[in-house]
């Protein structure tokens, strides 16, 4: 039986999402639309090759927009790389941004307009969770930020993969380059005024970073959709989230430029960060952040090996199995009933794991070169994130042991631990 509706929730609203093929063409009649004349362009060196750069600064340029590029973006951005960002941005006096790329050039974007609107470093905006790995609290909420609200400037995110869903999203993620630390910094007015969703700008995405972002955006679905910040209106978008995705991944890696398909997969990232902005994350999330900061695990291949066991795991409680069988069905995995008696969670997992299998994502922890003596450091590590806190089944260090122990092994449905 689905639980009940809660007693009260609180659903922050989302961001204007312009969605369509060439919609980049629009940029430039946006930034006008909300005050922007002088604009800087944040990116990645591999935007400016695939051309996407060039053709947003001739928008922008078609508008009379004055813009800046900063192209420099690297992958798990750190504070260093926000603080460049920040100094050309202040150096151009800027009144807009556009963070054009994946998730790290979003991510960037945002961090830049803590430090530039608000001064100070990029650990003041970390937005901790109290009492996080203690369970003292029945869900840890974030922390405020140790310096007060200032105003911020508007920005236009426009992604060109197809999984992080930060143009959705008032948080960004920053690495402490020290401590390799991912930082959730956020706040309300970091989300992005409008979303650019052009399916044609994803078309150029290698197929490895197609599976790596599109394993990213189910993993969003599926965690959202159960975890114990859920209210019914997130739900919604978890569930056409993980429909339209399992829709498109289907098709996308047969033919790359399928367009319908880019679509379904890029619309469903944005719905499942939206989902995230209201509900959160969970165990899956807070098992791949060691293993990224450990042995460089790009995130999508983090969460990936994590998610299929953290399915199975929360699956087992009586509340979220009915969860999971409305996904499968959603996502076409199961037809009402479970297939020749496999519970919606085993099925929700089996098709995680093929779509491992089919797009070479790796499977095993053995595939990372992590070992067994490796898992007790990890699991700490895991019991520590924020995200754990949200899982609708209790996580700790056993716990986490145990789910890195299934993966490490690759046991494919052994839940004795």
């Amino acid at each position: 039986m689905t639980p009940a509706i809660p007693a009260s929730f609180d659903f922050q609203p989302p961001a204007r999402i312009v969605f369509g093929v060439g919609a980049v063409d629009r940029l430039g009649e946006l930034v006008r639309e909300y005050g922007g004349k002088r604009v800087l362009l944040v990116t990645d060196p591999g935007i400016v090759a695939a051309g996407h750069a060039q053709r947003a600064e001739a928008a922008l340029a078609a508008a009379g927009v004055c813009t800046t590029c900063f192209d420099q973006v690297r992958e798990n951005p750190t504070t260093d790389v926000v603080e460049a960002c920040t100094a050309v941005a202040r150096g151009q006096q800027v009144d807009f941004l556009v963070g054009l790329g994946g998730g790290s050039s979003m991510d960037t974007a945002k961090g830049c307009n803590f430090l530039l609107t608000g001064g100070g470093r990029m650990e003041d905006y970390w937005s901790r969770g109290r009492g996080a790995g203690s369970r003292k609290q029945d869900i840890a909420l974030p922390a405020p930020c140790s310096l007060p609200p200032a105003p911020m400037l508007p920005m236009i995110a426009v992604p060109t993969t197809a999984g992080t869903g930060s143009e959705c999203q008032s948080f960004a993620l920053i690495t402490d380059p020290q401590t390799h630390v991912k930082m959730a910094c956020g706040d309300p007015k970091a989300l992005p005024r409008v979303a650019i969703l052009d399916p044609q700008l994803t078309v150029t995405m290698p197929a490895a970073v197609a599976a790596a972002t599109g394993m990213d955006a189910l993993s969003h679905a599926l965690e959202t959709a159960v975890t114990r910040r859920r209210n019914p209106i997130s739900q919604m978008l978890s569930r056409e989230a993980f429909r339209l995705c399992v829709r498109g991944l289907r098709r996308v890696f047969d033919r790359p430029h399928d367009l319908d398909a880019r679509a379904d997969v890029l619309l469903g990232s944005a719905l499942a960060g939206m989902a995230i902005e209201n509900s959160m994350l969970g165990a899956a999330h807070a098992a791949a952040n060691p293993l990224s900061a450990h042995y460089g695990l790009i995130h999508g291949h983090a969460v990936g090996l994590m998610l299929p066991a953290v399915v199975r795991f929360n699956s087992q409680d009586a509340d979220v199995a009915p969860l999971y069988h409305e996904l499968a069905v959603q996502g076409g995995l199961i037809e009402g009933a479970p297939v020749n008696g496999t519970p919606a969670g085993e099925r929700i997992a089996g098709f995680l794991r093929d779509f491992q299998c089919r797009t070479g994502l790796p499977r095993s922890l053995r595939d990372v070169d992590c070992s067994q003596r490796d898992i007790e450091t990890l699991a700490a590590e895991a019991a520590e994130q924020w995200t754990g806190t949200f899982n609708p089944r209790p996580v700790g260090p056993r716990e986490f042991a145990g789910l890195y122990r299934e993966v490490l092994l690759d046991l494919e449905g052994d839940n004795s631990r």
